[in-house]
């Protein structure tokens, strides 16, 4: 049997409805600031994105004078999710001796770096610098592309190429512990995270997927509107980047992240069994049992059972999309798809649950 059919037989859940007491996050001011960064070494798939930059968002501890306003996505006359509070461009904090540890994020298929603002500023209140960037091709802040839908193995590239420009920021360079790294991501940002920790890719295994289920909801990614089915979009990428295409199964990891958290995450079943077996950094994930679009027992569910002492805690009645950031009443009439939640669940609750839990998960990993 294949091993996406075969995933409900193999390992266990906690279903958690809370988490275990994490410790409380000294009170710290969140400062927000924004970079784009132009990785110049190696050469890099820009995945048919006409404007070559890495546009990324940082948040950090501000100084105890930084004045914090609410942030938004969106038109600011009628903005469509609510991202946070953060004082634009405050200054930092103090530098601590040692530098402060580093979480890199991923968002989804589709989303922005904004959309993990809900994350972002958490772990910034909570002693951590954290940077999500716009993946190329992929982000809701330029023109889909083909190669962004499809050529998932470079996104873990973004990350580390960003790690790099960061390190070499004459702002926050030096206050980075590089000792201290790691990374976290939604939906196939959670596959991204994991890409790093050493997960490979067998594109065929999609592919087999789509043909033996076409209701999959993986084979009708709403974002890939008018691209057509999986199997179409590789034929167009094979035109423009068969080069990456080639490389689809190869290691992308970077050692310099020492533990990655995925959120949601999606293409589970693309994952090599070897791959996961060979991860040696620790893995923490979280998903909604009511999750339809990356369902655990063909992603979370598959990679816990290979990964050697990962983590995975279920929360009831949470689909794919509460993890995005908080709709706005203007958010929620434009967009039903993303802001609709199952009756009785707060968002904002389970970010608050999802956001200690990675920073349990990070302090304790990052140290």
């Amino acid at each position: 049997m294949k091993r996406w059919q075969t995933a409900a037989a193999f390992g266990f859940f906690a279903m958690l409805g809370g988490f275990a007491a994490a410790e409380k996050p000294a009170a710290t001011h969140v400062g927000v600031m924004t970079r784009v960064f132009h990785p110049a070494e190696p050469p890099r798939n820009w995945r048919g994105q006409a404007d070559h930059a890495l546009r990324a968002v940082i948040w950090y501890p501000a100084a105890a004078s930084a004045v914090e306003t609410p942030q938004v996505v969106g038109p600011p006359a009628s903005p469509l999710f609510e991202a946070g509070s953060a004082a634009v461009d405050a200054p930092l904090a103090p530098p601590k001796k040692g530098g402060l540890p580093l979480v890199l994020l991923s968002h989804g298929t589709g989303g922005s770096a904004m959309q993990m603002a809900w994350l972002g500023t958490a772990l910034a209140r909570a002693g951590f610098i954290a940077v999500a960037i716009d993946h190329p091709g992929n982000n809701s802040n330029a023109p889909m592309t083909p190669e962004g839908m499809a050529l998932w193995w470079e996104r873990a590239t973004d990350l580390s190429q960003t790690l790099d420009s960061l390190l070499a920021d004459e702002t926050f360079g030096k206050q980075i512990d590089q000792r201290r790294v790691g990374a976290a991501g939604y939906s196939l940002g959670g596959y991204t995270v994991l890409e790093l920790a050493g997960a490979q890719t067998d594109v065929a295994e999609l592919l087999r997927a789509c043909k033996q289920d076409t209701d999959l909801a993986v084979c009708h990614v709403p974002e890939a509107r008018g691209m057509g089915s999986p199997e179409e979009i590789l034929q167009k990428v094979r035109k423009t980047s068969g080069e990456s295409l080639a490389r689809s199964g190869e290691l992308f990891s970077d050692d310099r992240f020492a533990s990655v958290f995925a959120i949601a995450p999606a293409l589970g079943f693309t994952l090599t069994e070897d791959s996961l077996r060979a991860i040696r950094v620790p893995v923490e994930m979280v998903v909604g049992d009511a999750d339809n679009i990356a369902p655990a027992d063909t992603n979370a569910q598959l990679i816990r059972y290979d990964v050697r002492g990962s983590r995975v805690v279920v929360l009831p009645h949470v689909g794919h999309y509460t993890f995005l950031d908080t709709c706005t009443a203007a958010g929620k009439k434009t967009f039903d798809r993303y802001c609709t939640d199952d009756h009785g669940v707060n968002r904002d609750a389970v970010h608050e649950k999802v956001a200690a839990q990675a920073i349990a998960f990070f302090k304790r990993t990052l140290h």
